[in-house]
């Protein structure tokens, strides 16, 4: 009804005041008779001569119905006038009455959106559904804020830690190449030694390098897509198989139940990127001498993958934040196993391109990772 108003009071608004105009004209010419009369005589009088014999006759007289119609007339059109002049100043009125509210709503988002300056505590009653709206918007603000000066403090830590990690390896791989040229009698098995451990350091170094050039170009928002049929069974096969020296170095191992001849419509590089990550992270949290397990299903029209491992379990705030960028778990980062805190991060976003899904539990020592992949792309 209010969207209608605008229109309709140019037609109610004039009626009103033309039904009250209307009720004191008739009171005006029933009870003042008198006075109306002697003004309107003075007014709009007519005379006429009248010839009776010898004598010439002046009539005086008033017609009335034309007074009566004169002063209807006038009165019509200063109702008609006078309602839409007082319309035009109303409009003018609660235009300026707006551009002042806006004014001070601007002033307010000004004072407690952009600065620190606390909400006041009473909100005044017009302005509480923008204080509200201003108060929910600040909030919103200081929780991105606060996420993003967290992932930033995360960033540049991790950046640190990866550039003493550069360090350590580097003085190795010198130390060692140093003693090999400084000695250069030195017996084969040592000189064997020594090439070994300077290898296996430079293979740590390329890592970190890696892992560094991961964090430069971690931005997954415009992921292209290259999908085919994979058969999932053999490529999980063939990747735990390609784990099988790096299980053996930490006492660990893997056991698979894959169902056969699973297919999938993926993107072959990012899918074993996504699991490639997956088993990565349950090599470095595993504890000494368990299993590592990886199970296969087909249910539908989805895929589920589920990587499970023995390890400390995960607290649940913590479990909510693994797959955020940069976050790791371990509070002390260690040279040896230590990664970027990407593995999730991107797991989650490969298998999400997809069309997937991926989730993580943990309870009584164990945690379990499950992707969930789409037989068909949509």
């Amino acid at each position: 009804m209010r969207k209608y108003w605008k229109y309709l009071r140019f037609i109610v608004i004039p009626t009103a005041i033309l039904l009250v105009c209307w009720g004191l004209y008739f009171i005006v010419d029933q009870f003042s008779d008198g006075v109306l009369a002697d003004w309107l005589s003075r007014r709009f009088s007519y005379e006429t001569s009248e010839q009776e014999g010898d004598v010439l006759r002046i009539v005086q007289w008033i017609s009335w119905d034309s007074v009566k119609e004169y002063i209807f007339n006038v009165i019509l059109l200063l109702a008609l006038v006078g309602s839409w002049i007082g319309i035009v100043i109303s409009d003018v009125v609660r235009q300026r009455v707006r551009r002042k509210h806006a004014r001070e709503v601007a002033a307010y988002l000004r004072r407690y959106l952009l600065t620190d300056e606390p909400l006041p505590a009473r909100l005044p009653p017009d302005d509480a559904e923008v204080f509200s709206k201003i108060s929910e918007a600040r909030r919103k603000m200081d929780r991105e804020t606060a996420l993003l000066r967290e992932e930033s403090q995360r960033k540049n830590d991790l950046v640190t830690y990866l550039a003493h990690d550069l360090k350590t390896p580097l003085t190795s791989v010198i130390g060692y190449l140093t003693l090999l040229r400084d000695v250069p009698d030195m017996p084969t098995a040592q000189r064997a030694k020594y090439t070994g451990v300077a290898l296996k350091k430079a293979q740590r170094l390329e890592e970190l390098t890696a892992e560094m050039f991961e964090i430069t170009r971690f931005n997954l928002s415009g992921i292209e897509l290259s999908p085919e049929d994979v058969n999932l069974s053999r490529m999980l096969e063939q990747m735990a198989s390609e784990f099988a020296p790096l299980l053996t170095e930490k006492d660990l191992r893997i056991e698979t139940d894959l169902a056969p001849d699973v297919h999938c419509v993926c993107d072959v590089e990012k899918t074993e990127r996504v699991f490639d990550n997956l088993l990565r992270n349950a090599v470095n949290y595993s504890s000494p001498d368990s299993a590592i397990t990886l199970v296969l299903t087909e249910e539908g029209e989805t895929v589920k993958i589920v990587t499970e491992n023995r390890c400390r379990t995960i607290p649940s705030e913590k479990l909510e934040r693994i797959f955020e960028p940069f976050y790791r778990l371990d509070a002390a980062r260690s040279s040896a196993t230590g990664g970027t805190g990407l593995g999730l991060a991107i797991a989650r976003q490969l298998t999400e391109a997809q069309g997937g899904t991926i989730a993580a539990e943990s309870e009584n020592g164990t945690a379990r990772f499950t992707v969930t992949l789409p037989v068909r792309k949509s």
